[in-house]
């Protein structure tokens, strides 16, 4: 899933993707006013939606269930902050190289290539998470394929050496969670 905001010209910008059984929607707990964002489903995808009023009293009577919700608001800070120090200070190629390896560590799955990003998103969408346009990220995509980090293909990306691409862009990587043939 993504959560996007369209601006008042009709361009889309990807503000977060959602993984599969991630809570989303959290901001209603603290602010019920109209928000303008609107989450758009990638993949299949069931959503189950849990009303405010049931949440809040969970998190009146577990504790761990508020200490839960709080870790997962600082987390997605954390990352909309590192998002923002990007957009600011890194290069296009930059900022895709970062997104490419954030992806690979939430969607990746080791196979025969490498690190395959088992998420299906366009050159748009890979666009607008990053602040570029299409064509810049087509133009970085063939860059990298060409510099031999990645292998691209129809709405599908492996990262070849993600430890080196990481290491062109001074970043430490987590490995991707599951291994599958």
């Amino acid at each position: 899933m993504k959560i996007s905001h369209l601006t008042s010209d009709g361009k889309q910008a990807v503000l977060a993707l959602v993984q599969p059984g991630e809570l989303f929607g959290e901001l209603a707990l603290i602010d019920e006013s109209h928000r303008d964002e609107f989450v758009e489903a990638v993949q299949t995808s069931k959503v189950i939606l849990i009303p405010r009023d049931e949440i809040v009293r969970l998190m009146e009577e577990h504790p761990t269930v508020s200490l839960g919700i709080t870790k997962l608001i600082g987390y997605r800070r954390r990352r909309i902050e590192q998002r923002l120090k990007h957009l600011l200070f890194l290069s296009n190629r930059d900022r895709l190289a970062h997104l490419l390896l954030d992806l690979a560590e939430d969607y990746g799955r080791q196979n025969d290539e490498g690190v395959l990003l088992d998420i299906k998103l366009s050159h748009q969408d890979l666009a607008s998470v990053i602040g570029a346009t299409r064509e810049t990220v087509t133009i970085t995509l063939g860059q990298l394929r060409s510099e031999g980090y990645i292998s691209v293909g129809r709405q599908r990306i492996v990262l070849l050496q993600p430890d080196r691409l990481a290491e062109s862009v001074d970043r430490l990587i987590r490995k991707p969670k599951a291994v599958v043939a």
